[in-house]
């Protein structure tokens, strides 16, 4: 356990989290008739540096190190930001051709993917337990997906495809050197993005004009609830173990699903069930098993 471990604030704190990354989904889907993806995640990063600068100056192990800006894996620090983008745009996209809660299930498939990923790129090994659990996450992606139905579309591919980004951000994440701050190596990440979606919207057609003052304050609120709920993510992390945290992100699903329902008059039950169900199982299952592997390990 670490020194400053406060289990219980960091739970509110990422489930407060979990809430803005979801207001921020919200507003996306709002703006996504007028505005294009792109559009929308450039101006999601820029807006969102403002609470990455400030996780990094209230960060007491950058200014204890001499607030140094340069790392030596700088060109992985900024490659991460570049998927951050690509798995921004995918999501977005999702956002504005499918229902809420429907895409925002789908994407919770980054915890299998994180798993897969692990065994190329870290050398872990997986064993059947966490394998098992990722096949019957799958399952529930396929389900919830529903290939083959006259409901299925394309589209569906698009959370995946930010799930599948989302993963590789976080397995890469664990690549970078020990000794630097986590807030710095997430400012790297989100200037990175930052310019990243700029040239992205600008290389499929440019920015739209703002329509109003009101689609401008929609705009800010969208950057400030994301960039908001990282700077709570970094500090949740830093106050406990993230696996003492990951179950919790799964009530991201019913919060999704009461959100579509209440402000878009969503209710795909028949997409998300039992498939959700089997979505979270998995990941619940591999959370399980990473615990106890840890417990094993340092007993």
């Amino acid at each position: 356990m670490r020194p400053t471990d406060r289990t219980g604030l960091a739970i509110i704190l990422s489930l407060v989290a979990l809430t803005l990354f979801d207001a921020m989904g919200l507003v996306i889907k709002h703006l996504s008739g007028t505005y294009s993806a792109a559009e929308l995640s450039a101006w999601r990063n820029l807006f969102g540096l403002i609470p990455s600068i400030i996780a990094l100056a209230a960060s007491r192990g950058w200014h204890a190190k001499g607030r140094i800006w340069r790392i030596r894996q700088w060109k992985l620090a900024l490659m991460r930001g570049f998927i951050v983008t690509f798995a921004q745009l995918f999501f977005y996209m999702s956002l504005g051709r499918m229902e809420f809660a429907t895409a925002s299930t789908i994407t919770y498939a980054n915890a299998l993917f994180m798993t897969a990923l692990a065994v190329p790129l870290l050398g872990e090994h997986v064993g059947w337990v966490r394998w098992s659990a990722v096949m019957v996450g799958f399952v529930g992606v396929i389900f919830v997906m529903q290939p083959g139905s006259d409901t299925f579309s394309l589209d569906a591919l698009l959370p995946l495809g930010a799930a599948a980004c989302y993963a590789l951000v976080g397995v890469t994440a664990r690549l970078m050197d020990d000794d630097v701050p986590s807030p710095l190596v997430s400012l790297y990440s989100s200037i990175s993005a930052a310019c990243g979606a700029l040239v992205l919207a600008l290389s499929l057609g440019g920015f739209t004009p703002v329509q109003s003052s009101t689609d401008m304050a929609w705009i800010i609120a969208m950057g400030g609830f994301g960039g908001t709920a990282v700077l709570f993510l970094v500090v949740s992390y830093r106050m406990t173990e993230q696996s003492n945290l990951a179950p919790f992100s799964y009530f991201g699903i019913p919060l999704a699903f009461g959100l579509g329902w209440l402000f878009f008059d969503e209710t795909p039950w028949d997409a998300l069930f039992p498939g959700a169900l089997l979505i979270a199982i998995g990941g619940l299952l591999i959370i399980w098993r990473e615990r106890a592997l840890r417990a094993k390990r340092l007993s």
